[in-house]
C-alpha cells in the first residue's frame, strides 16, 4: 500500500520520537553510570621511571591528588586506607584536598593510614577556597584561573597544612628541601598553586657538598610555564595533578579539556616535558557541585624509581 504524506507524517513523527526517547534513555543511563558507578571505580596506575643513579635501590612514590574530600565518602577512605599495603617510601600529596567547609577532620582520617610513611605536599586551589556551584560548561572555553578567588569561602587551610607538619609530612609551598627517604638523597622543588598564580620557583637546594640521587619537581597544576621552570632547573622528574584527566572524557579516555593550558591529549598519565618525565594524576576526587566521572575513574599512582 502506498503511504499517504498523513500516514507518512505520523510515521516520521513516531520514529523522531522514538529516537528522542532513547536518546534520553541514553543519556540518563550515561549519567547515572558518571555519577553513581564511575567515581567510585577506584584504581592504581603503576610506572616505572629510570632516573635514578646506577646502582641505586628502587624507590616507591605513591602520587595521591585532587581527593576534593566531603564528609561521608566511606568508599574513597577504604581505597585510601588500602594504599598502606603498598608500603611507598615515600607519599607526594600534590592539592585540592577539600570540597566542603566541614572536611577537614573526615580527610585527616582518610589519610591517617598514609602518615606513616615519609610524605611532601603542596596545595590546590580547593586547599585555599571552597568550591561553589558554576556552569560546568565553562571549562569547555576557560582554561585559566579567571574566576575571582577572594569571594570564595576560605578553607581552613593553616590548619589542614598544621597537621600535615605533624606527621611529619613537608610542605613545599614555593620552597626547595632536601630529604634522605629510605637511603636516597632527594631534593625537592615545589611550588604553591599555578592555577592561582600563587607559584614562585624555588629552585632546587644549593650548596649541598654532594649531588642529590634525584631532583624532583612538584606542584598542583601542571601549567606550560610551571613544566618549563622545572625542566630548565634539571629536574628529574615532576609531579603533578589538577587535571582530573579531563574527568568527562570520550570512549577510550581521551579528554575534552585540561583546565589548563597543557592539551588534554595529554593531560594525564605519564609524560615527557622537554626531557623530563611528568607524573599528571587524574585524581581521587571531583567538586561536589560536578559529582561526575566518564571514561575517567578516579586513582592514586604508584611510581617505581629505579636506575
Amino acid at each position: 500500500m502506498t503511504a499517504t504524506p498523513e500516514t507518512g507524517t505520523a510515521s516520521a513523527a513516531r520514529f523522531v520520537a522514538a529516537a528522542g526517547a532513547g536518546l534520553f534513555a541514553a543519556g540518563a543511563g550515561t549519567l547515572a553510570w558518571a555519577s553513581l558507578v564511575e567515581r567510585r571505580r577506584f584504581q592504581l596506575r603503576q610506572e616505572t621511571v629510570r632516573v635514578l643513579p646506577r646502582g641505586a635501590r628502587p624507590l616507591r612514590v605513591l602520587h595521591i591528588s585532587d581527593l576534593h574530600t566531603v564528609p561521608g565518602q566511606e568508599a574513597k577512605k577504604r581505597f585510601v586506607h588500602s594504599l598502606a599495603a603498598l608500603e611507598p617510601d615515600l607519599v607526594v600529596d600534590t592539592g585540592d584536598n577539600l570540597s566542603h567547609m566541614k572536611a577537614l577532620p573526615y580527610l585527616l582520617e582518610i589519610l591517617e593510614p598514609l602518615f606513616r610513611f615519609p610524605g611532601v605536599y603542596v596545595p590546590g586551589s580547593n586547599c585555599y577556597f571552597a568550591p561553589r556551584p558554576k556552569n560546568p560548561a565553562r571549562y569547555l572555553w576557560r582554561t585559566t584561573a579567571s574566576e575571582k578567588k577572594d569571594e570564595a569561602p576560605r578553607l581552613p587551610t593553616e590548619d589542614m597544612h598544621r597537621a600535615f607538619d605533624a606527621h611529619g609530612w613537608v610542605g613545599l609551598i614555593n620552597r626547595s628541601q632536601r630529604l634522605e627517604v629510605a637511603g636516597a638523597v632527594l631534593d625537592f622543588s615545589g611550588v604553591d598553586d599555578p592555577h592561582l598564580n600563587y607559584d614562585r620557583h624555588p629552585g632546587f637546594p644549593e650548596g649541598e657538598p654532594t649531588p642529590a640521587d634525584v631532583r624532583i619537581g612538584v606542584a598542583h597544576a601542571p601549567y606550560l610555564r610551571t613544566l618549563d621552570r622545572f625542566a630548565a632547573d634539571r629536574a628529574d622528574i615532576v609531579f603533578a595533578g589538577h587535571t582530573h584527566g579531563g574527568q568527562v572524557c570520550l570512549p577510550g579516555g581521551r579528554a575534552l579539556v585540561s583546565n589548563c593550558d597543557l592539551d588534554p591529549a595529554i593531560c594525564k598519565g605519564l609524560i615527557e616535558h622537554r626531557g623530563v618525565p611528568v607524573n599528571i594524576s587524574q585524581g581521587l576526587g571531583e567538586s561536589r557541585f560536578a559529582p561526575v566521572r566518564l571514561f575517567c575513574p578516579p586513582q592514586a599512582v604508584l611510581v617505581t624509581l629505579t636506575d
